[in-house]
């Protein structure tokens, strides 16, 4: 990749950042009412630590054992720290999509917005959470079928080359979590 296209890409992702940025400032807000809320911890540049390239080693449950599969993504921090996009591609499961990350500056939260490829639209209400002590838990509101869930995205074991995402989904108001999705994150 040369300086150029480099540049390029750079123009691209800050123009996609401020119009997302916008549209998701709208109507922002943390998940359940009644939902204990995350530690206003955050600060510009808790993200740092995932812009670059990565190839991903993703863990799945299925039939008592994982469905394992490869991915890659490519982070960018951006606007000093204070938002991050991430494109992840899944070409063995014809899955791609944008991860948004935005500060709220004063709130000291972060919101985790997702767009899916395959429709191309952000999907609100955002994920709300914070890094404590090393690890960045965040809650969002969902359903599966009629039944509301809780779908809870967590970063750990991060390292200068490595890190760790999972998804875990309570069933029970955040009694108990099931992990429904392993990703090993390893710098490319």
């Amino acid at each position: 990749m040369n300086d150029e296209t480099t540049n390029v890409e750079r123009r691209t992702v800050l123009h996609l950042a401020a119009t997302i940025a916008g549209a998701a400032a709208i109507g922002a807000r943390p998940a359940r009412a009644d939902a204990v809320p995350p530690k206003p911890t955050g600060k510009p540049g808790d993200f740092d630590f995932l812009t670059g390239r990565w190839k991903i080693q993703n863990k799945q449950p299925k039939d008592g054992g994982f469905d394992e599969f490869a991915g890659e993504a490519t982070v960018h921090g951006l606007l000093a720290g204070v938002a991050s996009i991430e494109e992840l591609r899944i070409p063995a499961r014809n899955f791609s999509g944008l991860g948004l990350r935005l500060l709220d500056v004063e709130k000291k939260l972060w919101a985790d917005y997702w767009i899916p490829s395959k429709t191309g639209v952000l999907t609100p209400p955002p994920a709300w959470g914070s890094f404590v002590d090393g690890v960045g838990n965040w809650d969002g509101d969902d359903k599966d079928g009629d039944q509301p869930i809780i779908v809870r995205g967590a970063w750990d074991e991060i390292t200068p080359k490595s890190c760790r995402w999972r998804q875990s989904v309570s069933r029970d108001d955040g009694k108990t979590w099931v992990d429904n999705w392993i990703m090993h994150w390893t710098r490319a």
